[in-house]
């Protein structure tokens, strides 16, 4: 204890100073974020003394709110009243002579971007790169956040580093973050009219086991399993580099990069990546992927005292392109597995999910590889369309491209019905059909040959099974890596704005 004497002031100073240190936020508060709007509630929390209680104030043009709040184990938290969407706010944390306080904050709609390269690919390397950074300045509301890349073998509760703490746009800024995630949050905030936060949490050249828990992973039976094949797949950033990298271990970005945001309450999120899992683990991503985003919702809504919704809105892009040559299937099967092997999305394993088609939008002459395809737009835009649709309910919007409702074997041809209106190109190869002596179900060492589209109508196909001289057995559609080239497959929707999703079915289960 200090004693009253010539060096009191000195130690007053001291006293006062480590309070101080002790008081602040989490790392993902900041001046100019966006917090989730009503009817949520935006959850805040941060560190203290145990020694004393926590207040804190919102204050806005015609809001102000106090809450008084113990420290435990050097931790705080709050949970404020719902608020409409708008702003600006403060918010200060005092605690005894100390106090902490944010500007400028917003309340909005706050959604995490997650996944490897193609989501973390910047704004500056997308076409028209110039064009789309000066827009920049026109969404002020628009705030924008990034995680530092970090990895640990616990679940922590607080990001190590910020790589970008919540700002208010500008061209620098934008240009040097994720493309996909900030067009989605542009294009849904000229729908929306309020603020939106973006949060961008990704790493390049990492599986779907690296984003999940342990319990996540348990359900798939990949608990526990190292990154055993050493046959590893391309590194985003380096291409057609092979070799071990330990972002690859299991649950280490679950633990370092999604693990601390779980108290801070959200919409959604929308998730970009599966490449590396085309070489690892692929026939266990039609489990582990779904898995992880139910893990995802339960502990966020946990975490978040019950605000973030516990089936809240997931969207994710299904993979683009990167081998025009490849004679491998798994492109093709990465994509039908991330719609758990239904070929659309929302489906009945995958609730409240809506699924952005990319396999038409090739980019053979990237500077970054073709693996890192520049029309970042129509992505984004995609993706929008299934979140004004599923996230928003907003009624009569498409963001489903033709599925198959019946496909109909009558001699040499097969209708393909469609649940919707199509728009057809002429096609040799598109369409392909299992060929086979044996009544087994078909799979990609099975023979299929090309089944020319011979004619269409309103909202079917036929195709030729005329080269089949056995059993027609299976059909499938833009079943390869590089299957058309841009904006160039042969089936859309009819406004040709959607692409139908690749498929594949069997005669025989």
């Amino acid at each position: 204890m200090c004693q009253l004497n010539v060096f009191s002031l000195l130690c007053a100073v001291y006293v006062l100073s480590a309070v101080r240190a002790d008081l602040r936020f989490a790392s993902y508060y900041g001046s100019h974020m966006v917090l989730q709007k009503a009817p949520e509630q935006a959850v805040l929390w941060g560190y203290g003394s145990n020694e004393y209680k926590v207040t804190v104030f919102l204050v806005g043009e015609l809001e102000f709110h106090s809450q008084v709040v113990d420290v435990q184990n050097g931790t705080w938290r709050v949970t404020l009243p719902p608020q409409t969407a708008g702003g600006p706010y403060n918010v200060t944390a005092i605690q005894q002579d100390a106090q902490v306080t944010l500007t400028d904050l917003l309340f909005g709609d706050v959604w995490l971007c997650g996944g490897q390269s193609n989501m973390a690919f910047p704004l500056s390397q997308v076409f028209n790169a110039s064009a789309e950074k000066a827009q920049a300045a026109k969404y002020p509301d628009v705030r924008i956040f990034m995680a530092a890349l970090e990895l640990s073998q616990e679940e922590l509760i607080d990001l190590r580093k910020v790589q970008m703490p919540w700002s208010v746009p500008s061209a620098d800024l934008v240009g040097n973050f994720s493309a996909v995630c900030w067009l989605f949050g542009r294009y849904l905030y000229k729908i929306l009219g309020y603020p939106v936060g973006l949060v961008e949490s990704c790493w390049g050249g990492t599986p779907v086991e690296a984003w999940s828990s342990t319990r996540a992973l348990q359900k798939c039976g990949l608990d526990g399993l190292e990154m055993e094949d050493k046959r590893f797949f391309y590194i985003a950033s380096l291409p057609n580099k092979y070799g071990p990298s330990p972002k690859r271990e299991n649950s280490v970005l679950w633990n370092a990069m999604i693990h601390p945001f779980l108290n801070m309450t959200i919409k959604g999120a929308i998730w970009y990546q599966g490449e590396d899992n085309t070489a690892y683990h692929l026939d266990k991503y039609a489990c582990s992927f779904p898995a992880m985003i139910d893990d995802w919702r339960e502990a966020f809504h946990l975490g978040s005292g019950g605000q973030t919704a516990l089936d809240f809105p997931f969207g994710f892009v299904q993979l683009c392109t990167y081998n025009k040559s490849a004679e491998s299937d798994s492109f093709p099967e990465l994509r039908w597995h991330q719609t758990a092997d239904y070929g659309f999305s929302p489906n009945p394993r995958m609730n409240n999910t809506f699924m952005a088609v990319a396999v038409d939008l090739p980019d053979e002459k990237s500077p970054w590889g073709s693996i890192h395809p520049r029309d970042k737009q129509d992505v984004a835009y995609r993706l929008t369309l299934g979140a004004r649709a599923v996230a928003y309910g907003e009624k009569g919007v498409a963001f489903q491209g033709p599925f198959p409702v019946n496909v109909l074997l009558k001699g040499d041809l097969i209708t393909v019905t469609y649940t919707q209106a199509v728009s057809v190109a002429p096609s040799k190869s598109a369409f392909e059909i299992c060929c086979t002596k044996e009544i087994n179900p078909c799979n990609s060492n099975s023979t299929w040959l090309p089944a020319p589209i011979m004619q269409w109508g309103h909202s079917y196909v036929q195709v030729s099974t005329a080269t089949c001289e056995n059993a027609v057995a299976g059909l499938r559609y833009a079943w390869r890596d590089w299957p058309c080239d841009f904006k160039a497959c042969p089936v859309y929707s009819d406004d040709e704005e959607l692409p139908a999703p690749p498929f594949t079915i069997n005669r025989w289960p």
